[in-house]
C-alpha cells in the first residue's frame, strides 16, 4: 500500500460525493414534474412517444399495474434480442460475417442484457456483428438501466406521498429517464470517451503486422457510444472481451477515472433525489454515509490484500527475505498501466456498483482480495449498487433496520413518516430470500454435475469460489465474473440464465408490493419515542443488519472458498 494509493481512492469517493448533490436534485425535477411536455426539443420527443404508445402521461397506476408494465416490457425486449442474436448471420453490419448464436448462449445474453446484468458468457469482439452490439444489447443499455431507476423512484413515491393508491406512470417515467437522464449523460460521456482515444466507428477490422512477424487483426466498432451507457447503466459488459483493460475501452488514465465515476454517479446521486423528494435532505445523506462507509471498507480490504501479495513467491526463491511481500503487491490479472491501486478500486466500484465490468481479472486476485468484491455481491449490492437497485435494495434494510429497532424499545417502527408492519415485513424478507435462493441451491447443485465441474478453471476452494461468484454475480445482476470459468456450455448458459430472473425479478416484485402498501399509508409525524433515522446510531445500525443478515446467509459458502484459499495459501498451497 502506497501513500499515492490513498489518495486517489479518497480523492475518487470525494469526487463523487461531490457530484451528488446536483445530480440528484435534477433527476428530482426529472420525475416529479407535472407539467406536461412544452413541445420543443426532447419536450416535442416526449410528446411523440407518448402519442405513439398511445399513453396518457396525466393518468397514473397502482402498483400491480405498474409492475406488470414493467415485467410486459421486459418481456419484449427479451424476445427481441433472442431473436437478433439467434438472426445475427442475415441480418447488417455484420463485416465480420459472424454466425448466429447458439440458442443456449442466445438465451443467456438476452435475459442478461434484459435484467441489467450484462453477464458475458463470449468475446464480444469476436462473437457479436456491430447490428447486435447496437441494436440489441446498446437498447437495453438504456431501457434496462431506466427500468431499475424507475422502480426505486416508485418506492421513494410510496414513501413520500401522503396518502393514495398509484406509484407514478411506468411509461412515463421509462420515457423521462431515457430522454432526460440517460441520453444525455451518455452523450457527453461518449464524447469525452471518443477524444480519450475510444473508437467509434462501423469500419471492418484492421489487419496489421506485428514487430515480430505475425499477423494481427484490431477490432473496431461504435465502441465508445455502448461503453458510455454501460457504465452509466450499471450494466457492466463490453464490447471486448478483455473489456476495460483493453486500450480500446480504456485508453488513459483520465477514462479510467471518467468510467468508475459513471458507475457509481447515478446510484450516489439517488440516494439525494430520496432526501429531497421526501423533503428531508439529511435522510438521503444518511444512506450516503453507510454505503460510503461500505464502500471505503472493502476497498481497504482488497487493497491491503492485493499490497501483501501471495507468499508462495518467497518459497519458490523470487525473495528469498522471510516473511518478505511481493514487491508492488500481486500484479498478476492486474492492468499495469494503472497498478495496483486503481486496480483495486475498480474491482470495488463494478461490484458495489452492479455494474461487471473489469480492467483487472478478479480470478487473478488473492483469495482475501477476491472475497472483499464477493461481498460486495452478495450483501445485495447496496453500496451504492446497480441504478435504482441499489437505491431499493438499501431502502428495504433500512426498513428491517427501523423494525428491529422497534422491537428493541416496544414501539411500532416508522421509517420516512410512514409505519412499518408486518405486511412490509413479509415482503421485505420474501425479496431478500430471493437472492440466495437463486444463487445457493444452484451452486450446490453445480458441484455435484459433471457438466459443471468440467467448464473449471482450477481445483478446491479456488474453483468453488469461481462457481460461487458466478452464482452471485447472475443473482445479484452485477455481471462480473472469475476469469477461470468457462461459461459457454449450455449447462451454465441455462443455469445462470435462471439466476438472473429469480435476482432481478423475484426481488422486484415484493419491493413494489411494499411501495404499493407504504403510499396508502398516511404520514404521520415523528414524536420524541421515534427512532432518528439521520444520525450515526441509525447508520451505524443499517450497516451492521446489512452485515449480519448477508453474513448469516453466506458465511458457510465464503467459508468454504475465499477463506479456505487464504489459510491453504499461507502453507504454501496452489490450485
Amino acid at each position: 500500500m502506497t501513500l499515492n494509493g490513498w489518495i486517489r481512492i479518497l480523492f475518487f469517493l470525494a469526487l463523487l460525493t461531490a457530484l451528488t448533490w446536483p445530480l440528484g436534485g435534477y433527476l428530482r425535477r426529472v420525475f416529479e414534474r407535472d407539467r406536461p411536455p412544452d413541445g420543443r426539443g426532447l419536450g416535442a420527443l416526449e410528446h411523440a412517444c407518448y402519442r405513439l404508445a398511445g399513453v396518457d402521461p396525466r393518468s397514473e397506476q397502482k402498483w400491480t399495474a405498474y409492475t406488470l408494465a414493467m415485467l410486459t416490457f421486459n418481456l419484449v425486449g427479451f424476445v427481441a434480442v433472442y431473436t437478433i442474436l439467434l438472426l445475427q448471420d442475415r441480418l447488417p453490419w455484420n463485416p465480420r460475417h459472424l454466425p448466429a448464436l447458439s440458442a443456449h448462449l442466445a438465451f443467456n445474453t438476452a435475459v442478461s442484457f434484459v435484467t441489467n446484468t450484462s453477464w458475458q458468457s463470449y468475446g464480444g469482439e469476436t462473437t457479436l456483428s456491430y447490428l447486435s452490439q447496437m441494436v440489441a444489447l446498446t437498447v437495453q443499455y438504456f431501457v434496462s438501466s431506466a427500468t431499475g431507476i424507475v422502480l426505486a423512484v416508485a418506492l421513494v413515491r410510496g414513501f413520500a406521498r401522503r396518502s393514495g393508491t398509484t406509484l407514478g406512470n411506468f411509461w412515463v417515467d421509462l420515457t423521462r429517464c431515457t430522454l432526460y437522464v440517460l441520453l444525455p449523460l451518455a452523450a457527453m460521456l461518449a464524447l469525452l470517451l471518443v477524444w480519450q482515444g475510444v473508437p467509434q466507428n462501423l469500419h471492418d477490422y484492421v489487419k496489421a503486422g506485428t514487430i515480430e512477424g505475425a499477423a494481427q487483426t484490431i477490432a473496431q466498432g461504435p465502441v465508445a457510444s455502448q461503453i458510455a451507457i454501460k457504465q452509466l447503466g450499471s450494466d457492466g459488459g463490453g464490447f471486448f472481451n478483455a473489456n476495460s483493460a483493453h486500450p480500446y475501452e480504456n485508453p488513459t488514465a483520465l477514462s479510467n477515472l471518467l468510467e468508475m465515476l459513471a458507475m457509481l454517479l447515478i446510484p450516489a446521486a439517488l440516494t439525494n433525489t430520496l432526501g429531497r423528494m421526501v423533503r428531508n435532505p439529511l435522510q438521503g445523506w444518511a444512506l450516503y454515509s453507510a454505503m460510503a462507509l461500505l464502500f471505503l471498507a472493502s476497498a481497504s480490504l482488497c487493497y491491503w490484500a492485493e499490497s501483501q501479495g501471495n507468499p508462495a513467491f518467497s518459497a519458490l526463491g523470487i525473495d528469498q527475505t522471510p516473511g518478505a511481500l511481493q514487491a508492488g503487491g500481486n500484479m498478476e490479472g492486474k492492468e499495469a498501466r494503472y497498478g495496483t491501486a486503481d486496480s483495486v478500486l475498480w474491482a470495488t466500484v463494478t461490484t458495489a456498483s452492479s455494474n461487471g465490468s473489469v480492467n483487472a481479472m478478479h480470478d487473478s486476485f488473492t483469495p482475501l482480495g477476491g472475497f472483499a468484491p464477493m461481498l460486495n455481491i452478495m450483501l445485495g449490492e447496496v453500496i451504492f449498487g446497480g441504478v435504482g437497485s441499489g437505491l431499493y435494495g438499501m431502502l428495504l434494510y433500512a426498513l428491517l433496520a427501523v423494525f428491529i429497532g422497534g422491537l428493541m424499545v416496544g414501539r411500532t417502527p416508522e421509517y420516512l413518516g410512514k409505519k412499518i408492519e408486518v405486511r412490509e415485513m413479509k415482503m421485505t424478507m420474501l425479496a431478500f430470500l430471493c437472492l440466495p435462493l437463486g444463487s445457493l441451491p444452484m451452486l450446490a447443485l453445480a458441484c455435484v454435475t459433471p457438466a459443471a465441474l468440467a467448464s473449471l478453471g482450477n481445483g478446491g476452494p479456488h474453483g468453488f469460489s469461481e462457481m460461487l461468484y458466478a452464482y452471485d454475480s447472475a443473482t445479484g445482476t452485477n455481471g462480473s465474473a472469475f476469469a477461470g470459468l468457462n461459461a459457454n456450455v449450455p449447462y451454465w448458459d441455462i443455469t445462470l440464465g435462471i439466476a438472473m430472473l429469480i435476482g432481478r425479478y423475484a426481488f422486484i416484485v415484493p419491493m413494489m408490493a411494499v411501495a404499493g402498501s407504504l403510499v396508502t399509508k398516511k404520514a404521520g409525524t415523528a414524536s420524541a419515542g421515534t427512532l432518528p433515522t439521520t444520525g450515526p446510531l441509525f447508520i451505524g445500525l443499517l450497516i451492521a443488519i446489512i452485515l449480519i443478515v448477508s453474513g448469516l446467509t453466506y458465511f458457510p459458502a465464503l467459508a468454504l472458498g475465499p477463506v479456505a484459499e487464504h489459510f491453504s495459501m499461507l502453507t504454501g498451497s496452489r490450485y
